[in-house]
Formats: structure tokens, sequence, C-alpha cells
């Protein structure tokens, strides 16, 4: 896509300086206002805009020196916050007089947009503010100040945690430094550093301004951070609805930045993203799509509700796929994903079931849910299924391989059919899963989160279940396998291990070597422990989002899974004694 393909350019005055406008879409519509960061210019934002000028009057301008704005006179001092404020109203004034505008920045251009939603002298001109990778220097004051007045070690880590994560602002307060390294070596390399570290593709960005840009960017380091976070102001409060999209693979701001955003920002919607600090060029379509959604929410009055629960809005528009959601763990892992604002495609060999799942989803939260029918042990299926996923939905951020079938039974009971069935669906549908979605996941090199269901089956032998814990154990490692090949890209992998969950997985369990009345009854017993247990698929469900948020490897979920998981590393022989105890008949 070429750099802002078809924009009308004027030229705004204002404080001394020229700033270059760009518009797309048309002027009827609402007003959408991009502000770039450093060491960005406008083009930063031209795939989002694209996106977004079907159906907005979207303005992009050039921040006072940089791209084809002109610069100021002397630079220092030339980039505090009140400029500029006075730069954004200027071009608000210019392109919308009559009606509020919706702000969007990422990066500085978010840092100086929660200025310009925070003074008095802008209400009444803006209609709501999407915020990504900027905090607002006075919000990031105050939280400096609470962690120094009251030092916990929880409190002194994330201090340090961000002072490492911050490196770059004291480099940028040194003299000459900075500018003679983007003039030189590191503005040459800068578009080669985006393409290997941060997945941004090639191209048309960065733009060749970047050198000077970078260089009288500096100055928006040192005319401001110094000053605004000694001396925070008070009455930095939001006056118009605030979403917060914060990219969690960000590596050079915390997530705990932003914990209590909510008393500077009452009307906040959050939303997160795995992927890096450069979303406008990584993750366009997502972000065209939430601004899209929070500005016609806003133009509708619907905006700045307080989402509630604790993953509330954590997975906001993010696609989720789970195969066996029909019912038990599956079912309540995609309600769990639709209550998080996912979109979820539920996955089950029975369509009904699928399509109950999918519409119930729709019903407590999910920004969108499909059902898809298919059986995870076809190939074929599968790879059909994948292809037309990505086509019709996009590209999967969380895929949850949870579709299993149990077999209990004897080693010498159990039938080489019996075998080849609980391998096909236990196994092969994980691998399927893993292989298909997964390598969309890595060609799209934006990261994404695979779960695998295991169970306590896999390391905690038993002689009632050789065939079912060796495909859960083999779950298992193929989790550990896939999680550190798959490290370097930004994926994470977790196998989930469950004990006794009340879930009809007993009653359509087969029994090897038992005859049909023999395994009703068996069925019927096995169903009554799992109930009298009652450990809810619930708690599964919220342990898979605790494992994608925070990215672990192996989770144990009930206390005897936890249990049998400590004494397989510290006291295996204890579990083989065990294993050798016969079930009652």
């Amino acid at each position: 896509m070429a750099v802002l393909d078809g924009a009308r350019e004027r030229w705004v005055r204002t404080g001394g300086v020229e700033l270059c406008v760009a518009e797309l879409g048309d002027p009827r519509q609402p007003t959408v206002v991009l502000v770039h960061g450093y060491p960005d210019s406008k083009e930063v934002w031209s795939e989002v805009a694209a996106r977004l000028a079907g159906r907005f009057h979207v303005v992009l301008y050039d921040v006072r020196g940089h791209g084809r704005s002109s610069a100021p006179s002397p630079l220092r001092g030339g980039f505090t916050l009140e400029k500029l404020t006075d730069d954004f109203l200027a071009v608000a004034d210019a392109v919308s007089p009559d009606r509020p505008v919706h702000l969007v920045g990422h990066d500085w251009g978010s840092v100086q947009s929660w200025e310009f939603v925070t003074v008095r002298r802008t209400e009444g001109r803006i209609a709501s503010f999407t915020s990504m990778s900027g905090p607002s220097l006075d919000h990031f004051g105050h939280w400096i100040n609470k962690r120094l007045r009251r030092p916990t070690p929880r409190r002194v880590g994330q201090l340090l945690g961000q002072g490492a994560k911050s490196w770059y602002v004291y480099l940028l307060h040194t003299p000459v430094l900075p500018e003679l390294a983007w003039r030189g070596p590191l503005g040459k390399r800068w578009p080669g550093i985006l393409e290997r570290v941060e997945k941004v593709p090639g191209g048309d960005y960065p733009t060749a301004s970047l050198p000077s840009d970078a260089a009288h960017g500096a100055w928006l380091y040192r005319d401001n951070v110094r000053p605004r976070l000694r001396r925070p102001r008070e009455d930095a409060h939001a006056h118009a609805p605030v979403q917060l999209i914060t990219p969690l693979g960000d590596a050079f701001l915390s997530e705990r930045l932003y914990d209590d955003l909510e008393l500077w920002a009452p009307r906040l919607t959050r939303r997160t993203l795995p992927a890096k600090h450069w979303v406008p060029r990584t993750r366009p379509d997502r972000l065209a799509d939430w601004i899209a959604e929070f500005v016609t929410a806003t133009e509708d009055g619907r905006s700045g509700t307080a989402a509630k629960g604790k993953h509330a809005d954590r997975f906001g528009g993010q696609l989720v796929l789970v195969t066996g959601a029909g019912n038990g763990i599956g079912r309540a892992t995609a309600f769990a994903f639709a209550e998080a604002g996912a979109r979820v495609v539920a996955v089950d060999r029975d369509a009904e079931a699928a399509a109950r799942t999918a519409e119930l989803s729709r019903l407590i939260g999910a920004r969108a849910a499909w059902a898809e029918t298919v059986d995870v042990s076809d190939g074929p299926a599968m790879e059909k299924l994948a292809a037309r996923v990505a086509a019709e939905y996009g590209v999967v951020d969380v895929l949850v391989n949870n579709a299993g079938i149990g077999l209990s039974g004897s080693f010498f009971d159990t039938t080489p059919e019996d075998w080849k069935k609980v391998l096909d669906v236990n196994l092969w549908g994980v691998i399927h899963g893993c292989r298909l979605f997964g390598r969309q996941m890595a060609e799209r090199g934006q990261g994404g989160h695979i779960v695998n269901t295991a169970s306590a089956a896999a390391f905690q032998p038993s002689r009632a279940l050789p065939a079912y814990g060796t495909t859960k154990a083999a779950v298992l490692m193929l989790s550990e396998c896939l999680r550190a090949e798959l490290a370097d890209q930004g994926i994470g992998v977790t196998a989930i291990c469950p004990g006794l969950v009340n879930t009809n997985i007993t009653a359509t369990a087969h029994f090897a070597g038992a005859d049909a009345e023999e395994e009703k009854r068996l069925q019927r017993r096995t169903a009554r422990l799992y109930g009298a247990r009652n450990y809810p698929p619930e708690k599964v469900a919220d342990a898979v989002l605790e494992a994608v948020v925070h990215n672990r490897a192996v989770v144990p979920v009930t206390p005897e899974a936890r249990g049998a998981h400590l004494l397989s590393r510290f006291a295996p022989r204890v579990l083989r004694r065990l294993a050798r105890v016969r079930p009652p008949p």
C-alpha cells in the first residue's frame, strides 16, 4: 500500500511552525485525528488510516519538527506540551471546526494526547481518545511518587522494571550524542532494526525524513519528561471517554503503569494485544477495528461503561478458537473468553452443540462468535477448517486444543482400534491444531498463544488408563517442545492439566474389555464419582485465561492434579506405588 495514497494535504500555521496535514475520507463523517510517536512521522499510520477512511474523516499530521512540518527555532523549548497542545487545536479547528474530533495517539503521540484530553482549554474539542504505548507524564509522575512513598518489594520491583525499560529516555537527555547517532549509523540501520526486532514489515516506512525527525524529536523528551515527572499535575483527569490499548510485548512500557488509570480516566475501556511496541505497523487491522468500534460507540453514546470481571475486555477483539467447545471444559473456556471480549470460534463435531456455544458466547459478551463443525482427528478436514477460519475471520490469536475422549481399561484389554481412536482424537487432534493454526500465527509474525488440554494423567501413571495417559503425556511433551520452538516468535504454549472435573466425558468414555451393559454401569459409577467431586469446568477455564495472560508452561488445575505434579517431580516412587492400586470393580 502506498504511503497515504490519495490523501489531500493542507498546511496549518501555528506558533511559528507550519504543520503538514493529510486528510482521507469524507469530511462529513466523524473526524479521527491520528497522532504519531517518536521517531516517526504521520506515515506510521498509513495502514490504519486506509482502513478507517471508508467510514470516517481521517486526519494525520506531522508533529512539529517531523516529516514535512517545519521545526521551531530554537529547538530548545520548542516542543513543550503546551506548544504541542496549541498545534493540536490549530489542526482540529482547521479540519473539524464545528464538531469535536476523535483522538488517537501512539507512543509520544499518545503522551502528548494525554495532555490534550486532560487540559481545560480542549474541553468540547475531543469526543474520545484512544491511547497506545504512551502514558500521561502526569500519571507516570504520580505512579512513581506512590511507589517511592510506600516502597513495598512489589512496588520497588515495578519501579526497577520500568526503569530498565526506560533506558532510551536517559540517553535522549544527553547532549549532541542522540543527534549524531540518528544522523549517522542509527538512522541508516533503524529500518532493519524495526524489521528484525519488532517484526515491522518492510516497504515505504519509515520515510527518508527519519534522521532529522529523530534528531528533532529528542527535544520532546528534554522539554517535558523531567519537569512533569518532578511536578505532575493534580488535575490531569480525562474529560472524554478513553480507550487504552496495551501491547503485551511492549519492550519500553510496563503494563503496571496503567494499574490506577481508572482514577484519571473514569470512562475507560481497556484492551490488550499480543504484539510489540509498533502496533500501527504490525497490527493495523486490529487497531482499525477497535478504533472504529470505539468511535462509533462514542457517537452513539455507548462508550465509557466500565467492564466487569477479572479479565474484562482483556482479550477484547482477539480471535480465539476452541475445539471440543460443545460442552464441558471447552464450552466453559469459550464462555470465559467471550466474557473477556474475545471473538470466539466454537469448534465441535456436534454441530448443534457448537452452534449453541457460539450463540451463548455472543449473549455473554463476545464481540462475535461462530460455530464450526469438524472432527479434529480428520487431517484434511482440519486443513479446510484452518483455511476457512483464516479467510473469513482472520488469523487466530489464541488456540485452545481441548477436544478429547476418555478411554479406560487394562493394556491387554485395549484393542488396536481403541488405541487408534484415542490417539487420533487426543494426540493427532492436538497435532493438527498446532500444526495448522500455529503455522498461521508464526507466518503472521505477531505472536499468539496455544493452549493444549492434557491431564493429570500425563504425569500420574495408572494401570486403569494406559492408553489415555499415554496420549496426555504425549500432549504434555509436545507442548513443552513446541513452547521452546515458538518462544523466539512470541508465541506461548501452555499445557493445561485438569484432574477430576465434572464434565460429561465420563458419560461417553469407553471402557476397554467391558461389554455394553458393563460399560454403562462403569460410566454411571465414574460419573457419580466425578459428580461427587464436583469440580466445575469454569475453574479450568479461569486457569486457561490466567495461563495465557501470564504465559505459563504447565498448569495443573485441581488439587489432585497439583499434588500429582509435585510428586512426579520430587517423589515419583510414590506415584508408581499408587499406580499399582487396582480400581474397585
